[in-house]
C-alpha cells in the first residue's frame, strides 16, 4: 500500500465535516477538499466551497430518515484540503490525480469537495488507471463537452469532453443537462449518454441505468448547479429552470447499490450564497446522503 505516499500529499487542516472522527487508517470513505478555482468563467469563488460545506455541516443531524442510516455508524475521515498552485492548471490536476490515486491504493473511497468542476478530470484519470472499465455519472446543468473554451482545452466547460477521452465518450452518462452550445449538444447526443433533464423522468432513467451498469465501477460527479438557482443561488454559473434540492437528494439516494468507486461535489460558490447559505446547507446534506448511500459495504 502507499500510506507513505499519502503522507507526502500536501494538505491544510480544516474543521472536519460532521462527525468525521475516524483516523485515516480506520476509515473507509475519506473526504478531501479540492479548492481549485482557476478556469471558472463567470463568477469565481468555488475555492471557498470545501470550507463552507464543512462549516455548515454542523447544523445537520447525523441521521438520515430517508435512508435510515447514521453517520455515527460510519468510519469516515476528513483529510483536510489539498494545497494547489493557483493558476497552474496542469500542475494542479497532476496533484489531484496523485492524491486520489494514493487514496485508492490505500483502500479508501474518495469523496472530493470542490472547487471547480475541472478537478473531476484529475480524479477520473486516477480512478481509470485502477478501474479500466469505469463509467462516469454526471449531475449538472451544463454538458461541459466543448472541445475548447476561451481557447483552452482544460476548463470547467470542457471537463467531460476530456474525461470522455480518458474513458471513451460513450461511458459519460449525463443527467439534468439543460445548457450547452449547439455543437456541444450535438456531440453529447451522438457520442455520450444524455439522460433526461427533467427530474420526474430522471429517476426512472437512473433506475434503468443502474440495471444496465450492473457491477461496473462508476465515478459520480455532482455539480451543484443542476439545482435551480432559486434553491441554490451560490453558484459560479447558475442556470434557471433546474431541479429542486429535494430532486437532487432523491436522485443521489436512488444510486444506492451502484458500484460507486469515488465521488465529488463541485461548484458551490459561497460569495453568492446569501445570508441564509441555502446552497452550502444543500451541498452539506448531499454529502451526508451520498456518504450514507454510495460507498460499498
Amino acid at each position: 500500500m502507499s500510506v507513505q505516499r499519502w503522507s507526502q500529499v500536501e494538505r491544510v487542516p480544516d474543521s472536519p465535516f460532521l462527525r468525521a472522527r475516524a483516523s485515516y487508517d480506520e476509515a473507509g470513505p475519506v473526504l478531501l477538499g479540492v479548492p481549485m478555482d482557476v478556469t471558472i468563467s463567470f463568477r469565481p469563488g468555488a475555492r471557498f466551497g470545501p470550507a463552507r460545506i464543512r462549516a455548515v455541516s454542523e447544523g445537520l443531524e447525523t441521521y438520515s430518515p430517508s435512508l435510515e442510516r447514521d453517520l455515527e455508524d460510519l468510519a469516515f475521515h476528513d483529510a483536510g484540503s489539498l494545497l494547489l498552485p493557483f493558476g497552474r492548471v496542469e500542475e494542479a490536476l497532476a496533484l489531484i490525480e496523485d492524491a486520489v490515486g494514493a487514496l485508492l491504493d490505500d483502500g479508501h473511497w474518495p469523496f472530493l469537495l470542490g472547487g471547480e468542476h475541472l478537478l473531476t478530470l484529475g480524479a477520473v484519470q486516477a480512478a481509470a488507471q485502477r478501474y479500466p472499465e469505469m463509467a462516469v455519472l454526471q449531475f449538472d446543468a451544463h454538458a461541459d463537452q466543448r472541445d475548447t473554451y476561451l481557447g483552452q482545452k482544460l476548463s470547467h466547460a470542457t471537463v467531460m469532453r476530456r474525461a470522455g477521452e480518458v474513458l471513451g465518450p460513450e461511458r459519460i452518462h449525463q443527467v439534468g443537462i439543460r445548457s450547452g452550445e449547439r455543437e456541444e449538444m450535438a456531440w453529447a447526443r451522438s457520442r455520450s449518454r444524455l439522460l433526461p433533464s427533467d427530474p420526474a423522468a430522471a429517476l426512472p432513467a437512473l433506475r434503468a441505468l443502474k440495471a444496465e451498469l450492473g457491477t461496473r465501477p462508476v465515478y459520480v460527479t455532482v455539480d451543484l448547479d443542476v439545482v435551480d438557482p432559486g434553491f441554490a443561488p451560490g453558484l459560479g454559473t447558475p442556470e434557471p429552470g433546474g431541479w429542486s434540492g429535494a430532486d437532487l437528494l432523491a436522485a443521489v439516494r436512488s444510486l444506492a447499490g451502484l458500484n460507486v468507486v469515488g465521488c465529488d461535489l463541485v461548484e458551490l460558490s459561497p460569495p453568492y450564497d446569501g445570508p441564509g447559505e441555502a446552497s452550502a446547507f444543500l451541498a452539506a446534506k448531499v454529502v451526508r446522503e451520498a456518504l450514507l448511500a454510495l460507498p460499498p459495504g
